[in-house]
């Protein structure tokens, strides 16, 4: 029964939070990630806390979670608005909790180009900041989202986790730092963390507005608006693209497992596979003709590569299989068919965003 109501998820695990519920914090709630691992955390009748500040995740995207789970779970959540710079903050979120799933952070290696100041706050110091109130309040584990960014300019393909480059971003730099951190608070203080290199992470409710918007939502919404698709570089640049509910399986193996040899690690998150700009956009277009049959006719323009931009990626998720039982459910195209209807349904017409 639990493999049908939650397919992506293991049945054991299913079968483990339904039995042990616990109490969660779910920082960067109200963000993509974050908010598909409240919507599942509640569904699998766990009491979740969400912590964010607005930065660059949104009231609708927990709107949304209240309208897919029941009542009596939305009760179970209670929401704090607040930012993670504030050690103090974080000292409330994290006192009730049994584990941390700490999502909030500035993503967009762009972003960072443009002011690393504010990238480094909120990824070094707020990272540090809930490193040091989850110790504190004696969190049994502290899972965090690392990147695949830390690979760097390290050419070896696949991807594995203990051959990492130097960092092209500061962006870059501040996940490698989380890390380090990590790891020091492991060897200073015992305490427990797992991180997940996230590869491409894409679904409902990514966001595809503004300059530093990722690629998939990005181009959906063009291509369903009829507007240009711009491809920085020659197209050739490829990506391992994952979909969330792979990263939500990966979150709560971390946070559950009871191995002592899968704690104080990282893990890439991702499917093993490669796909280029080019080849993406055809899958996109393709997924678009039964609702958008026009969409046939666009082709993408090129622009400059963009820099601190890696020009392949693709992990090996051998590691992450091994020690925390992480198996794909879905791969990009599966991934992609069930995220397109909800682009449809928001962004299908020109005048139909939401805010």
């Amino acid at each position: 029964m639990a493999s049908l109501i939650f397919p992506s998820l293991p049945a054991a695990l299913v079968d483990r939070l339904l039995t042990e519920p616990a109490c969660w914090l779910v920082t960067g709630s109200a963000g993509f990630i974050g908010s598909h691992l409240v919507e599942t955390l509640l569904k699998l009748d766990q009491t979740v806390i969400g912590l964010d500040n607005f930065a660059t995740g949104h009231r609708r995207n927990l709107d949304e979670v209240h309208s897919q789970v029941t009542s009596e779970q939305w009760l179970r959540h209670r929401f704090i608005e607040a930012d993670i710079c504030d050690l103090d903050a974080c000292r409330e979120a994290c006192s009730t909790v049994d584990f941390v799933l700490h999502q909030a952070a500035l993503g967009s290696v762009p972003r960072s180009l443009a002011d690393p100041v504010v990238t480094n706050a909120a990824n070094v110091d707020g990272f540090l900041n809930m490193l040091v109130a989850a110790r504190d309040a004696g969190v049994k584990r502290f899972v965090y989202a690392a990147s695949s960014s830390t690979y760097g300019d390290h050419p070896a393909l696949p991807k594995v986790e203990d051959c990492i480059g130097r960092p092209l971003s500061p962006y870059a730099v501040s996940k490698l730092v989380n890390e380090l951190y990590a790891e020091v608070f492991a060897r200073c203080y015992g305490f427990a963390s797992i991180g997940l290199r996230y590869f491409n992470v894409f679904g409902a409710r990514q966001d595809p507005e503004g300059a530093y918007a990722a690629v998939i939502p990005r181009w959906t919404r063009a291509l369903l608006r009829g507007e240009q698709v711009t491809i920085n570089g020659d197209g050739e640049t490829s990506r391992d693209f994952c979909f969330v509910d792979n990263a939500v399986q990966a979150n709560l193996l971390a946070a559950t497992t009871a191995d002592p040899a899968a704690l104080n690690q990282v893990y890439n998150v991702a499917v093993d596979d490669q796909t280029t700009l080019n080849q993406l956009f055809e899958i996109l277009r393709d997924a678009l003709l039964t609702f958008r049959p026009e969409v046939q006719q666009i082709q993408p323009v090129y622009a400059d590569f963009r820099q601190g931009d890696v020009r392949h990626s693709r992990a090996d998720i051998t590691k992450a299989g091994r020690l925390l039982r992480y198996l794909p459910s879905h791969r990009l195209a599966e991934g992609i068919q069930v995220a397109i209807p909800w682009y449809v349904s928001r962004f299908g017409v020109a005048d139909g965003v939401h805010g």
